[in-house]
């Protein structure tokens, strides 16, 4: 029986037993949903645990709400917008999405923070800045103004820097080096250089392959092995530029509202799952990706950035928030908010998983 049959029949029976909506037996066949969502997603069709996450809010919404409510799933392969999704929602086309916050920078800088920003708070000091720290306030003002509700919609943790074609000894070897990597992260590495790219996630192994790109980033070991990225590129750097990639959930303002207040909880609670639920299965992946890698790639050489690399990145990435903060008060305060947050929380990740691992780590 799979996870996912194993996932639905113990729902099922929390919800038939009383223990989770104190409801009746359920199935589908009982009655049509009074409510049928329609979901675009930026990724393909069957792509593994960003899809995944989006399968099991659904499935959970349908559940846990006795089938008054459905979520259909359109991916990428049919909508054909894989970065189009905040405009759909927010137009009406699609009343919920899946993507991530930093796709939307071109439109709206102040919703780039809301996924990860350079050497900024890794996720444990991330989910607990949105959901104690004031981070969902700050999203909500900020989505506002395109009439979309946004939510933590799945977490990678540290992604890695990216496969590299060639290896990178200097800041010289960065100069003119064709690379995708969106976000933040791309306008850093721009002002060393390099000639950045954003490409859909369905083209980006033909895009590296064909020497269209010389590098690219996309998650870590969880994701890149399924991509085939090491058939390409032997060089595999480790993550400096986002160390809590969150997605999100879109939702339609005027839908959301329109729903009753019962079905508002039940997605909201399904959203919080599946993306939390997504941040634990992207560690257990990745963990399982390195250890492929080391036995069955032993010719994918994994390195570090050097030194004065990274303290390059480091100030350049500093002057770009501060140019950007010059100009937009609302990302100012977004910035402002996650550098006291983090300064404050980083005390305890010091002295709490960093004094634990340093002192017991072993190969």
């Amino acid at each position: 029986m799979s996870r996912q049959r194993v996932f639905r029949l113990l729902v099922g029976l929390l919800v038939s037993t009383g223990l989770l909506l104190g409801s009746g037996f359920y199935t589908p066949a009982d009655a049509a949903p009074k409510y049928t969502w329609r979901l675009a997603q930026t990724w393909g069709s069957g792509f593994p645990i960003f899809g995944d996450a989006v399968e099991k809010m659904a499935d959970m919404v349908k559940v846990m709400s006795n089938g008054e409510m459905e979520i259909r799933i359109d991916s990428a392969n049919k909508h054909k917008a894989a970065f189009g999704i905040l405009d759909m929602v927010k137009e009406g086309q699609y009343d919920m999405g899946h993507s991530a916050s930093y796709y939307w920078k071109g439109k709206d800088v102040s919703t780039m923070p809301f996924t990860t920003m350079p050497f900024g708070m890794i996720a444990p000091e991330q989910y607990a800045w949105f959901y104690y720290g004031g981070g969902m306030e700050l999203m909500k003002k900020v989505y506002a103004t395109h009439g979309v509700y946004s939510f933590p919609g799945g977490n990678t943790g540290n992604q890695m820097g990216g496969w590299f074609r060639k290896e990178i000894k200097t800041l010289d070897d960065l100069k003119g080096l064709k690379m995708r990597i969106p976000g933040f992260a791309g306008e850093v590495v721009a002002k060393l250089g390099v000639v950045v790219t954003n490409i859909a996630p369905g083209e980006l192994y033909t895009a590296l392959d064909r020497g269209t790109i010389d590098a690219l980033e996309w998650v870590g070991p969880s994701l890149d092995l399924k991509m085939g990225f090491q058939k390409i590129a032997p060089y595999y750097y480790t993550g400096w530029h986002e160390p809590a990639t969150e997605l999100q959930f879109m939702v339609n303002q005027k839908k959301f509202d329109s729903l009753p207040p019962n079905l508002q909880k039940i997605l909201t609670v399904a959203m919080e799952f599946a993306a939390y639920d997504m941040y634990a299965r992207s560690y257990h992946e990745s963990a399982v990706g390195l250890a492929s890698i080391e036995k069955e790639f032993p010719e994918v050489k994994i390195r570090t950035f050097p030194a004065p690399i990274i303290a390059a990145m480091k100030k350049a990435n500093d002057e770009l928030i501060a140019e950007y903060s010059a100009k937009d008060p609302q990302f100012k305060a977004i910035m402002d908010s996650q550098k006291a947050y983090m300064k404050m929380s980083r005390r305890w990740t010091k002295i709490s998983d960093y004094a634990y691992l340093k002192d017991n780590l072993e190969d």
